[in-house]
């Protein structure tokens, strides 16, 4: 069984689960990541901390029956963007692929941004990883490029000058879920 837990920046002991996925993540898949594990040191509470008190973003992890991190994902505003968000750091230990969890997770940042008022995802994949690229399609995202310009929140696409080299930008529209009254 996995269960996924969204985190709360404003609990303390939170910080220590999201840096354990993270850094997983970054051994277990060094070719998906722009950042290396050498960037993120094992220790450094404080700059840990900082990094995962964002109180606009939203961070969910994928916990094993025995408690040890088997997925991660996270949503945040994107900068300079109105209405559009960006899910980053997606990731699945192989013992969780093929079990639907980072479906789940990406439901999960999905979710946030529906409710936080979204009205698309965008996300930037590493040229050549196939398994994350069909993930995304599955789940509705398209190329950036062929998403339909004028049917996307202005900045929702991928500007070139945005673009690192050998990143393929995806967009998913969203309609915001409205809070009851």
């Amino acid at each position: 069984m996995i269960e996924l837990r969204i985190l709360a920046p404003a609990d303390p002991d939170d910080w220590p689960l999201w840096r354990d996925a993270r850094l997983a993540a970054l051994r277990d898949a060094p070719h998906a990541f722009k950042v290396r594990l050498s960037d993120w040191p094992t220790g450094g509470e404080e700059q840990w901390r900082a990094r995962f008190a964002r109180r606009d973003a939203v961070h969910v992890v994928a916990v094993s029956a025995d408690g040890r991190p088997v997925g991660l994902a996270r949503g945040i505003p994107s900068p300079g963007r109105d209405g559009v968000g960006e899910l980053r750091s997606l990731w699945v230990d192989p013992e969780a692929r093929g079990r639907r969890t980072g479906d789940r997770l990406l439901a999960a940042v999905e979710a946030w941004a529906r409710r936080t008022g979204r009205t698309s995802l965008r996300l930037a994949v590493l040229t050549g990883n196939t398994p994350a690229e069909a993930l995304y399609r599955r789940n509705g995202f398209t190329d950036a490029d062929r998403a339909g310009a004028s049917d996307l929140p202005e900045g929702a696409g991928p500007p070139e000058a945005e673009r690192a080299v050998g990143e393929r930008v995806m967009v998913k529209r969203l309609v915001p879920v409205v809070p009851e009254r």
